[in-house]
């Protein structure tokens, strides 16, 4: 009689090579749905930080003659729009992950953790790409002669995804668990627009105001991404363990909430 022996099982080697499958196909499904949908595709991704800048440049060069750093009122605009518009969309889109991908995160093969990775990835690489397309196009069009600081704009742009994040990944919980945090925290990222250094530098704000504002995280990350863009602009005042500990913090607080309600919030 022949004896037969069972076949090993990999499980765990299993489960590590598919996770870059799924992450993949969740970035793709991501992209296709944003995107892929629209006629404009990723043009608008584009044209939107193109129309907001054209509509602030509009709008202040009849009040001011200059901005506050160097003479271009859209190169200004942009070094303060740009690392915004990431934190922003970085930290919505990873906020929506669990509501984006409620029916995929039933299947065995697909975790919370794999559809926070692709909203993520899919964010960092449009902001990236909207970011090198405007700078340059402003750069070229305008004839401008800068002395780009690459390290201290990836630095501010790092910061900013970083604090998207570790605040998406808090608000996937918040937002899944509870259908009024999103009114509140809507009213609680308005003001962020007006009060992140956007449409002036942190150095003009006076005493105690200027301490007061410090707090806010996206100062620094403006400040960063200035202060690589304009190599006459300092910013002493940017700090980004700060940044990246108020990252780090939301962040993990909010895997662990996840980690333990995920499959209730999915049955909800």
């Amino acid at each position: 009689m022949t004896q037969t022996y069972p076949q090993p099982q990999k499980p765990i080697l299993h489960k590590r090579s598919s996770t870059p499958r799924t992450v993949v196909a969740l970035l793709l499904r991501e992209m296709t749905t944003t995107y892929g949908r629209s006629a404009l595709g990723y043009f608008w991704a584009i044209l939107e930080p193109v129309a907001g800048i054209a509509l602030m440049t509009v709008v202040f060069s009849f009040a001011l003659r200059a901005p506050a750093i160097g003479t271009n009122f859209p190169l200004f605009f942009a070094s303060g729009m740009l690392p915004f518009m990431a934190y922003s969309d970085c930290a919505a889109k990873v906020a929506q992950s669990l509501l984006f991908s409620r029916a995929l995160l039933h299947y065995p093969g697909v975790t919370f953790v794999d559809a926070l990775i692709g909203r993520f990835l899919m964010s960092f690489m449009t902001n990236v790409m909207v970011a090198i397309i405007l700078l340059t196009g402003l750069i070229v069009v305008f004839d401008l002669r800068l002395i780009l600081d690459v390290p201290k704009i990836v630095l501010g742009f790092t910061m900013a995804f970083a604090l998207g994040l570790g605040i998406g990944t808090l608000n996937c919980f918040l937002l899944t668990a509870s259908t009024g945090w999103a009114r509140i925290w809507a009213v609680l990222n308005r003001p962020l627009f007006i009060i992140s250094c956007i449409f002036f530098v942190f150095d003009t704000i006076p005493l105690p105001y200027r301490d007061w504002l410090w707090w806010n995280p996206l100062v620094h990350v403006v400040g960063a991404t200035r202060s690589g863009i304009y190599a006459t602009y300092d910013a002493p005042y940017v700090s980004p363990i700060y940044v990246f500990t108020i990252s780090l913090i939301c962040g993990a607080l909010g895997l662990l909430l996840l980690r333990q309600y995920h499959k209730d919030l999915l049955n909800m």
